[in-house]
């Protein structure tokens, strides 16, 4: 082009520069002829070119180059599913109906064949509409390219979308009532995961949330309105790759409300299937999949109650969810800040539920026990888990739930052993989640010897150890008594025990006194050992004694030399103990 030709000047959204002719532009568009013309009686030189500014421009430069190409083309240009829909939009933005060569009758003509376009033409289509979907929605060509997907999906499906499916076709492994055919178990396995969802999971799940969100709403599923098995796995599906390509590219950012609007609606679906459709572990793999994006409060409590009534079904692993790192925002599963690596308030939260929910037997709360013992291992080492964190954890079950506190013994010492600096007050907190009676005489050993206890708590954990119960219980009267702790019932008990040569029988006497009978060389070796345990607390409490009394001896020690050294005014005397 001539230099002379150049008298327009376009800036499209700051950032480009297009030099052009006005008159070759302005005879296909009436918008840019109308603008033109008013910029010429205000400026005083016409010479001068024209500036114009268009600061949204409908598909941005690329858009506004394909309208170029149209008018220095002769009004022609080649249409295909990819341009067509940002042609469109440009050629109603910039009025381009004026010439025989209308751009938008041109489009329009082209997007009336939509319904004999394969799946992948439509499909390109809608993706090429994220760049116009203002425009796009307003002139409804969103909303026919949604219905004509939606119609081949059912032209090739032999269940709708919006029932509730027999077939596996899953984001994740589907378990299948072979009798009646019916989902009746999700589980996450990530070695099966493109083995069973349906054939249309993926294509979809390159267009952006915009579309996705504008597709479920036009089908009358969004939010509490889903009720469709299909679209709440395919919503999970579409969430999950999603929040992996939010983890491999972490320094971009991402737009939590234009996601979190379908996470609610996927958890929507879930709370209503619930057991019947999803496993313990499958609404594992859901908390993890929604977890990066900002969950409703009543979405999130909702699905933690649906989890946490199954608890008892879940593994270690399923446990180990860890703490957001921002990703996720403040309206994440998450929620334990100063936690630590795992999100221990989210357990917490978990055996709650499981404890206040109706129906719960002892074997159940047992195995969520021995399941929270294993999980208290597992966090110990964590150098930021709080004491109150961990004592949140080891306290949140009845006493029943655990026939021994060996696990959490060891928990505990690993915690301390992890945790130097944690002082003797807090130490005594941490053991007062142990219950002594129900230790075994070996952890019991192990916690007297431990540097790591403090004294008192190793003394009141050889009082409670209850006394041995390997010998034979005889005789009707009484000699000897000694109290013990009933290690089931936690009521105290008194046995009295006396030697009969020719009896062997055992009989109760009022309220709890048990008399018991044995023979000599039973009785000596029980006293022997009662005196045995006798020497060793008299021993521990002694030691006990001697500890303060130097720690005083030496608090006196240090308040005279700190007073001989002229400390500043108000300034206290440092502790010692």
């Amino acid at each position: 082009m001539a230099a002379e030709h150049i008298d327009l000047e376009i800036h499209v959204n700051g950032d480009h520069i297009f030099f052009l002719n006005q008159r070759i532009i302005s005879a296909y568009s009436i918008k840019l002829k109308k603008m033109i013309k008013q910029a010429k009686k205000n400026i005083q030189m016409q010479k001068t070119p024209i500036l114009i500014e268009f600061d949204r421009f409908p598909g941005g430069p690329d858009g506004f180059e394909l309208i170029t190409r149209f008018c220095y083309n002769y009004g022609d240009i080649f249409i295909s599913t990819s341009n067509v829909s940002v042609l469109h939009c440009a050629a109603i933005f910039l009025e381009i109906t004026a010439s025989k060569r209308s751009l938008v009758l041109q489009t329009d003509s082209f997007l009336e064949g939509m319904f004999e376009w394969s799946w992948n033409d439509v499909v390109i289509c809608l993706k090429s509409c994220e760049s116009v979907f203002e425009e796009a929605d307003s002139c409804g060509l969103i909303d026919k390219l949604i219905f004509s997907l939606l119609a081949k999906i059912a032209q090739n499906t032999d269940n709708t979308i919006t029932g509730c499916s027999s077939s596996s076709s899953s984001p994740e492994n589907v378990g299948v009532d072979g009798k009646n055919g019916n989902v009746c178990s999700v589980y996450y396995n990530g070695n099966v995961m493109g083995k069973n969802r349906a054939w249309w999971f993926d294509d979809l799940s390159n267009l952006s949330p915009k579309i996705i969100e504008k597709m479920i709403k036009s089908l009358g599923a969004y939010g509490s309105d889903n009720n469709s098995l299909v679209l709440t796995r395919f919503l999970l599906h579409y969430l999950k790759i999603a929040g992996g390509a939010l983890f491999q590219n972490r320094g971009l950012s991402l737009n939590h409300s234009l996601y979190s609007g379908l996470a609610d609606t996927a958890v929507y679906g879930v709370m209503l299937m619930g057991k019947t459709a999803f496993s313990c572990r499958g609404l594992f793999w859901v908390l993890r999949t929604v977890t990066n994006f900002r969950l409703s409060e009543s979405c999130r409590s909702g699905l933690e109650k649906l989890i946490g009534s199954m608890l008892d079904q879940a593994k270690l692993d399923d446990l180990l969810l860890c703490l957001g790192d921002g990703i996720a925002g403040g309206g994440g599963a998450g929620g334990g800040r100063g936690g630590g690596v795992y999100d221990v308030s989210l357990v917490g939260r978990l055996v709650r539920v499981f404890v206040r929910s109706e129906g719960v037997s002892v074997e159940r709360l047992r195995k969520v026990g021995w399941l929270m013992d294993q999980y208290l291992g597992e966090i110990s080492p964590d150098m930021n888990l709080k004491v109150s964190k961990f004592m949140g954890v080891a306290l949140s079950l009845p006493g029943v739930a655990r026939d021994c506190f060996d696990g959490v013994y060891r928990a505990i010492d690993l915690y301390l052993e992890s945790h130097p600096n944690v002082s003797w007050e807090e130490r005594s907190r941490v053991c007062r989640c142990l219950n002594f009676e129900k230790l075994s005489l070996e952890a019991c050993k192990d916690l007297a010897k431990n540097p790591r206890i403090p004294p008192r708590i190793a003394v009141e954990a050889l009082a409670a150890q209850p006394a041995p119960k390997d010998y034979n219980y005889e005789s009707t009267s009484c000699e000897s008594p000694t109290t013990t702790v009933s290690s089931i019932t936690g009521t105290t008990t008194t046995c009295c025990i006396r030697n009969l040569s020719n009896k062997n029988t055992m009989s109760k006497g009022d309220g709890n006194e048990i008399v018991v009978n044995n023979r000599t060389k039973d009785v000596e070796s029980i006293k022997e050992e009662n005196e045995g345990v006798r020497i060793n607390i008299e021993e521990m409490q002694w030691r006990v004694m001697e500890l303060e009394k130097m720690c005083r001896e030496m608090k006196g020690q240090m308040s005279k030399l700190v007073m001989r050294q002229s400390p500043l005014p108000n300034r206290p005397s440092p502790r010692l103990c």
